[in-house]
This record gives structure tokens, sequence and C-alpha cells, in this order.
């Protein structure tokens, strides 16, 4: 099995994002934008000119918000083009976004559990689940909801595999090369072996 590599941009400037952008040249063409570079470098005008240069953008901005907000929202972001944007993994906001998104090529991702999260984390913010268990539930719920993905760590890979089938995209943050620090992350793998439990996507950065 092989993987998609998507690049985050995880910068505070445009230029610094453009540098890395004109560093990789034809090597990559998926890149990710997420807050910090899309409220502080421009990266929702930097999104839609990768767009027009053929480049595929996934906005990683974790919505959540009521019914109407979110189809709107979606709707927006579709009409740009994008390839990939991430929701919460709720199941009322997740059908929501597959109405915003209707009609268009964006691919939906719910965001099961963050990766710098675990088992004390979960507990405490109130879920009467481990890590685990609550991952396997966003999983089912999204499938239901007919998105087209998830976002997990490396770790529920494979169980998240074997609950959503083969077609389901698979983004697995949190890949750290062996004997790499894992920062704030707390739920990590190698790049080979979050392929091997069934990644789709490795977004790296």
């Amino acid at each position: 099995m092989t993987a998609t590599l998507i690049v985050a941009l995880d910068l505070d400037t445009r230029t610094e994002a453009e540098a890395i952008i004109d560093q990789l040249g034809d090597a990559v063409d998926f890149y990710k934008i997420g807050y910090q570079c899309f409220y502080g470098a421009d990266g929702f005008a930097l999104g839609k000119d990768l767009l027009r240069a053929g480049k595929r953008v996934f906005f990683d901005l974790k919505l959540l918000d009521i019914d109407n907000t979110i189809e709107k929202g979606v709707a927006a972001i579709a009409a740009t083009g994008a390839t990939m944007l991430t929701v919460h993994a709720y199941p009322q906001c997740m059908r929501a976004a597959v109405k915003g998104a209707a009609g268009s090529e964006l691919t939906l991702l719910g965001v099961s559990v963050l990766t710098s999260m675990n088992d004390a984390d979960v507990a405490e913010a109130g879920f009467a689940r481990d890590t685990a268990g609550l991952v396997a539930l966003r999983a089912e719920q999204a499938k239901a909801a007919g998105i087209g993905g998830l976002v997990s760590s490396p770790l529920e890979a494979e169980m998240v595999r074997s609950i959503v089938g083969p077609d389901m995209a698979i983004v697995t943050p949190g890949i750290r090369p062996a004997g790499a620090a894992h920062g704030d992350q707390k739920r990590v793998m190698g790049p080979a072996e979050a392929v091997a439990a069934g990644a789709s996507h490795l977004v790296v950065g």
C-alpha cells in the first residue's frame, strides 16, 4: 500500500510558506493550511493561489458550529476547489457539512480525537470512553454520515480502516521518524508503519 504525502505549511508568514513551496517544487503537489498559516500568513489567499497553480489544498480548519453555519461555511470552502476540509466528527456537524459540500469535489474529513490527546485528556474532557473507543465511535459515525474520511492518529489507523472499509480516506498527522522528538503530539508513529496500518495520507511538516 502507498500513501499520499501532504506537507503542512505551519508557518507564520506567507513569505516563509512560499519559500517552502518553492524549495519543494514539483516534488510535492499537496499542502495543508491550518490555523497558523490561515490566520497568520494570509493562508486562505495562499490556498486559492496554490489551487490556481494546479496544487491540491487541504484546509485544516476543524469546523464546529450550528448546522446552518457549517453548511454555508463548507459550501464557501468547496467553491474554492479545495481538495480536503476538516470538521469535528460530531454526527450533526458532519451531516451539515455533507449538505454544504454536495455537488463539489471536496473531501470532508472528520477529526476523531486530536493526536495531542491521550486517555487522561479524553477523560478530562468528559468522555466515558478511552481514546481508542472514542475514535472507533467517531469512525462509525463518520461512515454513517457519508463523509470522505477521518483524521486520526496512526496508532488507530488499522482499527479505523477495519470500521470504514477500503474507500474512505484516513489522514494521519503525528508522523515522526524513529528517534525524533514527539513535540506536542502524544500518539505518533513512523511513516512506513502508518501506511502499513492503513493510512491513505500522511501529514508532515
